[in-house]
């Protein structure tokens, strides 16, 4: 799959840093003054020994089939800086990055990596042609169905004294009510139900408005409950969906898909524990839309690192569940390739269609993954909005979107002409999260 010459661009290199000064430091390293012996072959692997204040240069290697990233520096950053500066020099400056053979302190950790990913193929073939235990599984799954359906009977009782005394209770009582809600429901081994406990406890101080927004999530809250409580006579699809909203995980069982996968977006969110990397991909084949996930302890990025605006020909194996997009990332066969053209789109009415089709798999969804084509980023009264070419419809951009600097990156690659969008539309609106042009081709990220 991958090309002689075809290289990633300075954004999608960038995208791969960890934080704001990683990207600050490899972009100093991304000249070729302090690299020597840089190379890359046609199997994705890129080396370069890099000047530090040693005696000794720094050798860096990464593989962007993965992407991977190894280096002699002390840094505990992934990719740390060198790496950065490596990729962007082979980015931009074929001359000084050509076409080698891989020497051989590189390819001693690319024929590790290798031994690696065979050695886990094996042993995953081994561990699922062993039998468990099904009746301990049994008394197991039991059990913890159990906690959860008491915890969720507690928040049912909950829910119902904050109706009985009135919404304004909420404001008078405070957080501390809400965490230890949240804190019995994490005993109860039930962390979807603590999740969304800790998100209503957070509403009463979120501004005007905050008593209807209080009343919409617990009834939502109220939903989950009852369908937890009635889950063995909801459709199988239905039921995996819940059970994986209650915090009940299911490994990716689902057939294996091979297409050649756009990388459309990629981006973090982090809630002060844990650091959780959201990566959107599109079946240019198949028309799939699949959603990667990868976490990272506080203060670490994940490991799974794809640049929006590439396109990779891997496996990905799905998750069970009414409309999940999620997914796990299988065995590529090649390193990733710029995209060629944007996913295809459609207007703002199918939009609506989409996601109001998927809150019928999935009530607790809080947005969907759709393409936007023929659109028009234009000002509102109250903000932004992306209206159809014709001007008939619009969606207004998310409130949350608006202070983003993307916004305006859509803004200048729009110019008041038409460009395709791909974001996250739900009930808030449209989150814009890449975009392109006809000016403009290669992909424009907007996170």
């Amino acid at each position: 799959m991958n090309q002689q010459g075809v290289r990633w661009t300075a954004e999608q290199v960038l995208a791969l840093a960890p934080d704001a000064a990683s990207r600050k430091a490899g972009s100093k390293l991304g000249s070729a003054g302090p690299w020597s012996g840089a190379g890359s072959n046609g199997s994705g692997a890129v080396w370069g020994l890099c000047k530090g204040s040693g005696s000794k240069p720094y050798q860096t290697i990464v593989d962007t089939a993965g992407p991977a990233y190894k280096c002699s520096c002390p840094s505990r950053k992934f990719p740390c800086k060198h790496a950065l500066g490596l990729l962007l020099l082979w980015a931009g400056d074929e001359e000084t990055v050509r076409d080698a053979e891989v020497p051989a302190w590189a390819d001693e950790w690319l024929a590790g990596r290798r031994k690696r990913a065979a050695e886990k193929e094996q042993w995953g073939a081994g561990q699922s042609a062993k039998t468990a235990d099904p009746e301990a599984a049994r008394r197991r799954a039991e059990r913890r169905a159990g906690r959860i359906t008491a915890g969720a009977t507690e928040l049912e009782q909950r829910l119902t004294d904050l109706l009985r005394g009135g919404l304004a209770s909420a404001e008078q009582a405070g957080y501390g009510l809400w965490e230890e809600t949240a804190a019995r429901m994490v005993d109860a081994q039930a962390p979807g139900l603590a999740g969304r406990v800790r998100e209503l406890g957070a509403i009463p101080g979120s501004g005007p408005g905050w008593p209807v927004r209080l009343l919409e999530e617990s009834a939502l809250v109220h939903l989950l409950d009852l369908a937890w409580l009635e889950v063995d006579r909801l459709p199988e699809p239905l039921a995996a969906t819940v059970r994986t909203r209650v915090g009940l995980t299911a490994p990716a069982e689902g057939p294996a898909v091979r297409d050649d996968w756009l990388v459309l977006a990629q981006y973090d969110t982090a809630d002060g524990k844990i650091t959780t990397r959201r990566t959107w991909l599109h079946g240019r084949e198949t028309g799939r839309t699949a959603l990667l996930l990868s976490f990272g302890a506080a203060g670490r990025a994940p490991q799974l690192a794809l640049p929006a605006g590439l396109m990779i020909d891997a496996e990905l194996v799905p998750y069970g569940g009414a409309g999940q997009l999620r997914a796990d990332l299988g065995e590529q066969f090649g390193a990733p390739v710029p995209i060629k053209a944007p996913p295809p789109g459609g207007s703002t009415a199918d939009a609506l269609a989409a996601y109001g089709a998927a809150l019928r798999e999935d009530p607790w969804l809080d947005s969907w993954p759709v393409t936007l084509s023929g659109v028009v980023a234009v000002p509102a009264d109250d903000g932004w909005q992306l209206a159809d070419a014709d001007g008939q419809s619009a969606l207004p951009v998310a409130p949350a979107a608006l202070s983003r600097p993307g916004l305006w990156k859509l803004a200048a690659v729009s110019g008041g002409g038409p460009v395709t969008v791909f974001g996250e539309f739900g009930h808030r609106g449209f989150v814009p999260l890449a975009a392109w042009s006809e000016e403009t081709p290669e992909t424009v990220t907007l996170t």
